[in-house]
């Protein structure tokens, strides 16, 4: 890992880009999270450092001093850029400049929100599948006909270069950074930390999945709980029906419109997540794992896992494993 200057060696330091006109929350949310550990992550966290040209004010009111300039972002292993006040002005050159320039360096580039104008502006989403708040999408899409604007997702992963929509989905996006570097276990835990739903990770298969919503704030707030806590068990949509009360048709209805997927293949991205922790976490034989995740056999579960997370569970748990020695975690 590159280290900026005065940084301890071996953290991962995550640069928050900063100019006047950047959003606070979003600024607010990326340092929250990638300044406090939750328990269980061993090991080295993040260290989070504002970057900016001088001080800034953030939403036009608060002031902010950055803590090092724009010219250490190509020194980060990640830079979060945050969402724009005025996405509909042209962002300041220094910052598109510097942004551009950790990319080239090997940074991993995040945008939250309206950031995404900074990355296009950088040339960092041509070509690239990208996302940004809904109410600003066909302007992104307009001023930057290169890139392939995706307005019905909560975030878009290349790898390198990430962006989210707003506000929430910005979260869910810094969760899905840290279950990238740290595992479903970890991401999940600081998601407890912080009081949200945890999600699903993108993975190679680049698969976003809608919030569960806190008990009580939708009709199937206490049926997800339920599956959640019984994934171990064959169930079936006509199993989730009777349990909500509700006809097949009603409830395949409400899926569709909370999570934006059916009953099946909601409860299948389940079972699929908690394999992950599983494989993460424990030794358990793929065998013992697709019987605690409801898959029956181990043929099943490793025909959905690779179709999803896009390598087989033994792999996974291999490159997981490995990657967490190679980085002293």
């Amino acid at each position: 890992m590159r280290t900026l200057p005065d940084m301890p060696p071996g953290v991962h330091t995550v640069a928050v880009a900063v100019a006047d006109g950047i959003l606070h929350f979003e600024l607010a949310l990326a340092y929250e999270l990638f300044s406090s550990p939750p328990p269980s992550a061993a090991g080295s966290w993040y260290e989070p450092v504002i970057c900016g040209a001088g001080p800034v004010r953030a939403d036009g009111r608060f002031l902010l001093e950055p803590d090092a300039g724009l010219d250490r972002l190509p020194e980060a292993d990640t830079v979060i850029v945050p969402g724009w006040a005025e996405p509909d002005d042209d962002p300041p050159p220094a910052l598109v400049a510097a942004v551009r320039a950790a990319h080239e360096a090997g940074a991993r580039v995040a945008s939250l929100c309206t950031g995404a104008f900074v990355l296009a502006a950088a040339g960092l989403l041509d070509g690239r599948r990208a996302t940004t708040h809904w109410a600003h999408t066909e302007a992104l899409a307009a001023r930057h006909p290169d890139v392939e604007v995706d307005p019905d997702v909560l975030y878009v992963d290349n790898g390198s270069v990430l962006t989210s929509a707003g506000k929430a989905a910005a979260l869910d996006l810094c969760l899905h950074l840290v279950r990238r570097d740290h595992g479903s276990a970890v991401a999940n835990a600081a998601a407890r930390r912080l009081v949200v739903a945890p999600h699903r990770p993108g993975g190679q298969a680049q698969f976003v999945a809608a919030p569960v919503p806190e008990r009580g704030d939708h009709p199937l707030s206490d049926l997800l709980a339920w599956v959640s806590g019984r994934l171990d068990h064959p169930l079936t949509v006509e199993d989730l029906a009777r349990r909500a009360n509700m006809s097949s048709r009603h409830l395949g209805r409400h899926f569709r419109a909370m999570t934006g997927t059916t009953p099946l293949q909601w409860l299948l991205t389940q079972r699929i997540r908690r394999a992950q922790e599983l494989l993460e976490t424990g030794d358990e034989s793929v065998d013992a794992i697709a019987a605690a995740t409801g898959m029956g056999t181990a043929a099943t579960l490793r025909r959905h896992f690779n179709r999803t997370v896009g390598v087989p569970p033994d792999a996974y748990r291999r490159t997981f494993r490995s990657g967490r020695t190679d980085a002293g975690l």
